[in-house]
């Protein structure tokens, strides 16, 4: 190449003018990488000739290489005016308009080409690509087939063939495409990336992110990878590793808005959710039109309790895309929430009628069902969703809670062993070596490790279970967080407990406390409802009637809130102050049942004339001693009201319209507990027509105490 240069400048030195000099010294610039000095050359040489057909393609050959795709796409034209029957000039020309986004100029481009040589295997495989951008993916397939038909190792035609298949959702035959194209070239980066693609839509994550990992190895400045790759990890539930990967793509390119949104999405599944918002809107400024990104955001200002916010971010996400499946049930979640249960069926409806298929939008909108009490359609769109998506576990748990809240017991308990496959009891599932015990197994003479799972009030409600494992002649061993672990070590059967977080003594099978419904074949009829099935020591019930005092009048406890990290704390809690309106006057002692009160209320508190002992209740033994000193408890559906249900103390527990399934519907009374006596919101949802008939409920119990 040198020689020949050196030739071409010693001709040129005599004969300035001379054209083929002038041009190969542009080819020789361009050989060598040299393209801006190339178009240069090509350029001097075309004022020579400004008609030559290579000089033409060769110029855009190195514009191509520059990226100054428009300026190629001229000289391409150029080209073909001379020649119009050139075969690699419309190939190039249909790679520019490729380049520029022009999918459907690309392919008229590459079809031209193929008129002219229709097995040029390159252009089949790279029409394919610009067919799954218009996302004809059928006929990308077949493009690709055509040119795999021709050279069955071709990588690049495999690689596009498996993206067509990914895109058909047919993953299992993608992921064969892209295992073959890596046989072919076992560095192809490409093929291994969109392998792990295909690993991820199939799920199969932990081989996701290895896949991830090797392409790392290969590119590690790789930002798509290392985005993909935080994803695998988020769905693994490897939170940290998945942030440090979408922090490192968005360091090699400060501009991936896709990278800041993922990145806002592991940041609202550890609860950071403020910094989730951040993120979001740091994708939202680069990409004003990211319709993702506005949804996501959604998520995490709903999350916040800014419901009102939420909804706006959802509607801005359907005004850039109005057929986004997703932001459209998203929003049906938030107008749920404000209680806006028209306008949230019909959201999930619309999401259904842009995308039929989509499972979540059916369980979605099961949920709003039951707002409206219409269960048979609800349980219908559950079984709906579960058709499309056999394993779809918040489906199956969704029916599980709509059949025990209409009292379908024996097929309810079934279901509601799916709780464990949702993902929202991954810290309490226990995954131990013993088999479970679900009633049908013989066990007399036997170690049975019975643990509780889920809140307070669950275990509270669910230890009744406890002496009838042990009249089967079993041994039980009950596990119990350590604030219920005094009350329960009276519970009868109890043979040993032992606080959750302790280590554990040998044993020969285990249940979950909620799973004894099923292991009993629980139904209304069967529920065991004899209390008090708790005990309080005689010297704790003394201790605590010395705290309050001599007994003047009567005395009432009362619970107005629940945890404010509850799920459904928004409709179960009251609050203070709607709690005093309905006692005002009431000629009775009145008690706090709460040992934790919220900031906003604590001055309202002190000011109520309502006795507060916060932390000197250490655990519910001593809630419980206290209770007993009571004539009656009111409270909202957290554990004290399950507690006093325990305790057979009379209890009115006040209830949302569509309340818990512990409660069922409908009624005043609960099988649960037969002292309970239940105050349900009517149609309004509002809690003001439930203080207005507790006020004139205690007017007449005072009176008749």
């Amino acid at each position: 190449m040198a020689e020949a240069e050196k030739i071409y400048r010693e001709i040129l030195a005599t004969l300035p003018d001379h054209f083929d000099c002038v041009h190969l010294l542009g080819v020789i610039c361009a050989q060598r990488g040299q393209y801006a000095e190339a178009v240069k050359q090509i350029d001097a040489a075309l004022k020579l000739n400004q008609n030559h057909f290579i000089a033409l393609n060769n110029r855009g050959n190195a514009l191509f290489a520059l990226r100054r795709f428009e300026e190629a796409l001229a000289s391409y034209d150029r080209a073909l005016a001379v020649r119009p029957d050139s075969v690699d000039t419309w190939a190039n020309r249909g790679n520019v308009q490729h380049q520029l986004g022009r999918y459907g100029e690309a392919l008229a481009s590459y079809d031209r080409t193929l008129t002219l040589r229709p097995d040029h295997i390159e252009v089949l495989a790279n029409r394919g690509v610009s067919l799954l951008e218009l996302q004809r993916f059928e006929e990308a397939l077949a493009s690709c087939d055509r040119a795999l038909a021709l050279r069955p190792d071709f990588a690049e035609a495999l690689s596009n063939r498996g993206l067509a298949l990914d895109r058909l959702e047919r993953f299992e035959e993608a992921l064969a495409s892209h295992e073959r194209a890596i046989a072919v070239r076992p560095g192809y980066v490409q093929a291994h990336y969109n392998r792990a693609n295909t690993l991820l839509a199939l799920e199969r994550f932990d081989e996701a992110a290895a896949c991830y990992g090797h392409v790392l190895m290969l590119q590690p400045n790789y930002p798509e990878a290392l985005s993909n790759r935080g994803n695998a990890l988020k769905a693994l539930k490897r939170f940290d590793e998945a942030l440090a990967s979408y922090d490192r793509a968005i360091e090699l390119r400060p501009s991936y808005a896709k990278a800041l949104s993922n990145r806002g999405n592991v940041l609202r599944e550890m609860k950071r959710f403020e910094e989730a918002l951040a993120s979001y809107d740091r994708a939202i400024a680069l990409r004003p039109d990211f319709a993702e990104a506005y949804s996501n955001r959604g998520l995490a200002v709903e999350s916040l309790k800014r419901f009102d916010e939420a909804l706006a971010s959802y509607d801005r996400a359907l005004t850039l895309r109005p057929e986004f499946a997703e932001a459209h049930t998203n929003r049906g979640l938030t107008l749920q929430k404000l209680k806006r249960f028209d306008e949230a069926l019909a959201s999930h409806e619309r999401a259904l009628a842009v995308k039929p298929t989509y499972a979540e939008a059916y369980s979605n909108r099961g949920l709003v069902l039951e707002e409206l009490k219409r269960f048979d359609e609800a349980l219908a769109s559950y079984a709906r969703a579960i058709a499309l998506r056999p394993d779809f576990a918040q489906a199956h748990h969704n029916e599980s809670l709509c059949r025990l809240r209409i009292g379908d017991l024996r097929r309810g308990w079934e279901k509601h062993e799916w709780r464990w496959e949702t993902g929202q009891l991954d810290k309490a599932r226990r995954n131990f070596s013993q088999k479970q015990w679900l009633g049908t197994d013989e066990i007399a003479g036997k170690k049975i490790f019975v643990h509780a799972e889920q809140g307070f009030g669950d275990t509270i409600q669910f230890c009744r279970y406890v002496p009838l494992v042990a009249e089967r002649a079993a041994q039980v061993i009950l596990e119990a967080p350590k604030p219920l672990r005094n009350l329960m070590s009276m519970l009868p059967g109890v043979s040993r407990i032992v606080s959750t977080g302790e280590p554990l003594p040998d044993f020969d099978m285990h249940c979950p406390l909620l799973s004894l419904p099923l292991a009993f074949g629980t139904e209304l009829a069967t529920i065991p409802a004899a209390t008090p099935y708790l005990q309080v020591p005689p010297d704790a019930v003394t201790r605590w009637s010395h705290k309050l005092g001599a007994k003047i009048r009567p005395s009432i406890g009362f619970a107005w809130s629940g945890s404010p990290t509850h799920l459904n704390d928004h409709n179960r809690s009251v609050g203070l102050e709607l709690l005093l309106s309905a006692v005002a006057g009431i000629d009775a002692t009145c008690v706090s049942l709460q040992r934790e009160v919220r900031a906003g209320e604590r001055a309202l508190l002190q000011r109520s004339g309502i006795r507060h002992f916060g932390e000197e209740l250490r655990d519910f033994a001593d809630t419980a001693a206290l209770m007993a000193n009571l004539d009656l408890v009111i409270s909202v559906d957290t554990s004290v009201a399950h507690l006093a249900g325990a305790l057979a103390k009379p209890v009115w527990i006040l209830l949302p319209h569509i309340p818990d399934w512990r409660w069922l519907l409908d009624r005043n009374d609960s099988p649960w507990y037969p002292t309970a006596r239940l105050f349900r919101q009517g149609e309004s949802r509002s809690w003001d027509g439930v203080m207005m008939q507790i006020r004139a409920a205690l007017e007449n119990h005072v009176r008749s105490l």
